[in-house]
């Protein structure tokens, strides 16, 4: 709101915007840059940084469906990797999970959060 000289007041009406997972992770991706500098992110895409903090928090926990990227490779897997009911999870970070389907899904869980908080 900004004043007027007739004491009626100028209201600007923005609408919400919608922003899809992949603008949100497009955006995310820009501040994981070494170097960069957050609110420039925040001010180029005109939202707040608190916005892309928040979007961080969603991308750690996976609370937004499709929003954590995987990326498939065409190496070959390990031998362990090939026993039946066996998978392996690679972090960025360089941390390799290995687990069968004898797994508590719990403790899988908190593995996977952990591995998730170190890959950023």
């Amino acid at each position: 709101m900004s004043g007027r000289g007739d004491g009626g007041a100028l209201v600007q009406v923005e609408r919400r915007r919608n922003w899809s997972d992949e603008e949100k992770l497009a955006i995310l991706k820009e501040t994981t840059v070494p170097g960069v500098v957050i609110s420039a992110v925040a001010r180029r895409h005109a939202i707040g940084t608190g916005q892309l903090y928040t979007w961080r928090k969603q991308l750690l926990r996976g609370a937004i469906a499709g929003f954590v990227p995987v990326e498939l490779t065409a190496s070959s897997p390990s031998a362990k990797a090939r026993e039946a009911g066996r998978i392996e999870v690679r972090g960025q970070c360089g941390l390799t999970v290995s687990v069968d389907g004898e797994v508590d899904r719990a403790a899988l869980k908190q593995v996977l959060d952990v591995l998730r908080e170190l890959d950023h």
